[in-house]
């Protein structure tokens, strides 16, 4: 090894991807899943279960679009819900700016 070469490391993509089933986010994909097949067996009849398939294959399509937009969308979701009274996602003059208090004690 010479000293003027960095060095390199190899990320592994399998390493680095998100969790995602059938293209969309594991969580919300077994979300409607629950809800779709709770839907069924709440109707209990062919119309019910037609509308739970229709219901889980339009929602798993709309999570799949949105799993190839962005992969971490609901854990961006969810932070920017948690730090929203923190840190306004608007900049600008005229943006609204948090309050600070006089004294930091």
């Amino acid at each position: 090894m010479s000293a003027d070469k960095p060095r390199e490391i190899v990320i592994h993509q399998s390493a680095n991807r998100p969790n995602q089933i059938l293209g969309g986010d594991r969580e919300l994909v077994l979300l409607t899943i629950l809800v779709a097949v709770s839907l069924a067996f709440s109707l209990a009849t062919l119309w019910g279960i037609a509308i739970a398939v229709i219901f889980w294959i339009g929602a798993v399509a709309v999570l799949q679009r949105m799993g190839k937009a962005d992969p971490m969308l609901r854990q961006v979701y969810m932070r920017h819900i948690e730090y929203r009274r923190f840190y306004p996602a608007k900049g600008g003059l005229f943006s609204r700016c948090v309050p600070q208090r006089s004294k930091w004690r």
